[in-house]
C-alpha cells in the first residue's frame, strides 16, 4: 500500500506522521507533499528520512491512499487529480464535506458510509467529530430530537498562527491572526458571518451533524467561541431525546461506546478538561445530567484534542478502515 501525505509540514500533517508512527500504520511506500515554500525540506518518519516534494498536477501517480490537510483551495484543485489517478483521498478541509457523493465519515459513528466513496472521503470539522461520537450512543438508545451546541474552541484550531497569537498575547503583544486579543479573552466568532447571523463554523456543525448521523431533519443549532486554550476543544451539548431515559442507563451507554471515556464524579471534582484531554485519542464526556427545563432533556460536557481526534487521528482511522475493507475483499477472492 502506497501512502501520501499532502500538507505534510503543517500542524495536522505533522500530526498525521506522529499518529502513523504511534499506531504503526503499515505502508509499502510513503511520499510527502507540500507547497513550493516547504518543498525540499527533510522529514523523518519511522526512522527513515524523506524529502518533501512540491505538490504539482503531476503528483498523485501510484498512490493508494492520500491524507490531505493543505486547505480547501488546494484540496479542490488536487484531490480530483489524485482520485483520477487511482488514489483514495481522505481530505481534512471543508472543501468536500457537503458534496452529496462524498462520504463524511467518523469511524465510531458511520463507518459503513466509507465504502460509498468515489475517490474522496471527507474528514468532518474538528468540533463536529467529537460531538457526534458523544451523540451516537444517545441516538442509538433514545433517538435525537434537538441538539444545542455551545463550543469553547482552542487556538490550535486556527493553526500555528492561532497558537502564536495566544503566546504573544500573554506577553502583551498585539494579535496578527485573530481580530481581537485572545489572551484573557473569548471571541464569539469562528470563521466569517453569514446573512442569518451565524458563522460558517456554526453552520458547518449543524449541516455536518445531520449528514454524519443520517438525520437530515434533525433540529440543531450552534454557537462557536474561541477561547485562550492551546489544545483541545470543549463543547456543552444540550440534547432533547425522543424517548424517556434513566440516567444510569445513559451513563452505561456512554461508557460502553467506542472511543468515549466518561469522567463524571462531581463529589471528587472529576470532569473532562482540555488540559487532560490534550494529546489523547479519546472523546471525554462528563457533567452528565438532566435538563429539567424540557421533557427528555440531557446536558453533557464533551472534550477532545482537536488536532488528534478532531483532525489527524480521525483521518488515519478512516484509512485503517479502508485498508481493512480492502484486505477482507482480497482475502475473500
Amino acid at each position: 500500500m502506497n501512502l501520501a501525505i499532502v500538507g505534510a509540514t503543517g500542524v495536522v500533517g505533522r500530526e498525521f506522521i506522529k499518529i502513523i508512527e504511534q499506531r504503526d500504520f503499515v505502508y509499502d511506500s510513503l511520499r510527502l507533499f507540500s507547497s513550493a515554500r516547504s518543498a525540499g525540506s527533510s522529514m523523518t518518519v519511522k526512522g527513515k528520512d524523506y524529502i518533501v516534494e512540491e505538490l504539482t498536477e503531476d503528483s498523485g501517480a501510484e498512490i493508494d491512499i492520500a491524507l490531505f490537510s493543505a486547505g480547501g483551495g488546494t484540496s479542490k484543485r488536487f484531490a480530483p487529480i489524485f482520485a483520477d489517478k487511482g488514489a483514495l483521498v481522505i481530505d481534512n478541509s471543508s472543501a468536500w464535506r457537503m458534496e452529496p457523493d462524498v462520504p463524511l465519515v467518523v469511524p465510531e459513528v458511520n463507518p459503513a458510509d466509507a465504502v460509498l466513496h468515489k475517490g474522496i472521503i471527507a474528514n468532518p470539522n474538528c468540533s463536529t467529530i467529537q460531538a457526534v461520537v458523544a451523540l451516537k450512543p444517545l441516538q442509538d438508545s433514545y433517538g435525537l430530537k434537538r441538539v444545542v451546541y455551545s463550543t469553547y474552541q482552542s487556538v490550535s484550531g486556527a493553526g500555528a498562527a492561532g497558537i502564536r497569537d495566544l503566546e504573544q498575547g500573554i506577553l502583551g503583544n498585539s494579535p496578527t491572526n485573530f481580530k481581537y486579543p485572545i489572551a484573557g479573552n473569548l471571541i464569539p466568532q469562528i470563521d466569517s458571518f453569514l446573512e442569518n447571523g451565524y458563522t460558517k463554523e456554526e453552520v458547518k456543525m449543524v449541516n455536518e451533524t445531520r449528514k454524519i448521523m443520517g438525520l437530515p431533519n434533525l433540529r440543531v443549532t450552534a454557537t462557536t467561541v474561541r477561547v485562550p486554550v492551546v489544545s483541545a476543544h470543549s463543547i456543552s451539548i444540550n440534547v432533547e431525546l425522543e424517548r424517556t431515559f434513566d440516567l444510569p442507563d445513559v451513563f452505561r451507554a456512554l461508557r460502553e461506546a467506542k472511543g468515549i471515556i466518561v469522567q463524571d464524579d462531581p463529589s471528587a471534582g472529576v470532569y473532562p478538561m482540555p488540559i487532560t484531554a490534550a494529546g489523547r485519542d479519546e472523546v471525554f464526556v462528563g457533567r452528565i445530567r438532566r435538563d429539567e427545563s424540557v421533557e427528555n432533556g440531557l446536558n453533557i460536557w464533551c472534550v477532545a484534542d482537536n488536532i488528534r481526534k478532531g483532525a489527524a487521528l480521525n483521518a488515519v482511522q478512516i484509512a485503517e478502515l479502508i485498508k481493512n475493507q480492502r484486505s477482507i475483499t482480497l482475502n475473500a477472492v
